[in-house]
């Protein structure tokens, strides 16, 4: 009976866990063990080493406890105390030495990749990454442009990110193109991304920096240089779509009465909250549903029930919106697009 039980904890154990991993599933380019840039594909070369190395320890480890175990297992008979191996110089040495080599084994390219993935190249384009509570900021300085949640990069080519937060310590993590860096309110941090496939990469926030944490993401989308160029072009133009229909228009009057203070559609300039030029290009509403009309209304009602403790203020609560003006406002915000 108690092997029963044992046996079903076991398969309760394995169901959870099959359970939790299944929570990766259809997340596109969010692994660090499928580099898709130069800096992840150094980090998942470090990665494998460790894991070689760590196997070899544990394989003879577990080689000498076999060993130990059958050799010197107890005889019927036999009193007989073994050898005692107690202050032997040798074997003192030996596994002394072992381990320091596999650290310097380690070591070497560890500090090598370090050094290599710190020296941001000076003629990299810059972008400027700014942490907020619960979303992020991306500034292209050499052009003049600002957006939010998704950054753009061309393929092939290193950018180099400046990374500083507006209030709380962040951390900014793209997995499959290069590792962490906290982003601080008091000094600036560099590093160097580069992409050798074009498409769409998640990014996260890896540091518990309030109650929205698990839903700070973004994405990075890297396309060609052609792209990239159309792209930044029609960002830095100061005009945007005409709304298309009345209800549009509508949206239109009511953003600018109430949410213009806070939220900049000239891409040129920064604002308190995200800049929504191109709002209705972007993946995502609120960082991580999917942008439709559905989510951006459920966002507008209620921002605090889709993100805790952002500080986007309630449209309805605070600024008065019924919800039919939350519908025209929805449909003038999905209307934003750069073409």
């Amino acid at each position: 009976m108690k092997n029963w039980k044992t046996i079903g904890r076991y398969i309760v154990l394995l169901a959870l866990a099959a359970l939790t991993l299944s929570g990766c599933a259809g997340q596109e380019n969010l692994s660090a063990m499928i580099p898709k840039g130069e800096g992840a594909e150094q980090q998942y070369d470090l990665i494998k080493l460790t894991t070689y190395v760590m196997l070899f320890v544990t394989v003879i480890v577990i080689f000498l406890f076999i060993y130990a175990l059958v050799k010197y297992r107890a005889k019927p008979g036999d009193n007989s105390i073994p050898k005692q191996v107690e202050g032997n110089a040798k074997l003192e040495f030996l596994w002394t030495a072992i381990p320091l080599v596999l650290i310097i084994i380690i070591a070497i390219p560890t500090v090598k990749s370090e050094f290599a993935l710190a020296d941001v190249p000076e003629d990299a384009m810059k972008i400027k990454v700014t942490a907020n509570q619960f979303w992020w900021e991306f500034e292209y300085p050499e052009y003049g442009v600002i957006t939010a949640q998704d950054m753009y990069m061309p393929v092939g080519e290193k950018v180099g990110l400046e990374l500083k937060s507006k209030d709380v310590i962040h951390s900014f993590w793209v997995p499959a193109l290069g590792g962490k860096m906290d982003t601080n309110p008091d000094n600036t941090n560099k590093m160097w991304l580069q992409a050798k496939e074009t498409g769409v990469y998640q990014g996260k926030c890896t540091e518990l920096c309030g109650a929205g944490h698990a839903l700070m993401d973004f994405k990075v989308k890297v396309v060609t240089k052609e792209e990239f160029e159309a792209w930044i072009e029609k960002m830095k133009k100061p005009e945007n779509p005409a709304p298309a229909t009345a209800k549009a228009e509508e949206g239109q009057q009511l953003f600018q009465k109430s949410c213009m203070g806070c939220h900049a559609t000239d891409g040129t300039q920064r604002s308190i909250g995200p800049n929504m030029k191109g709002f209705g290009d972007r993946s995502t509403v609120a960082g991580y549903l999917e942008l439709n009309e559905e989510n951006t209304m459920k966002w507008l009602k209620d921002p605090q029930k889709v993100k805790q403790q952002n500080k986007m203020p309630n449209p309805m609560q605070d600024l008065g919106l019924n919800e039919d003006q939350l519908s025209a406002l929805t449909e003038y915000l999905l209307g934003l697009k750069l073409e």
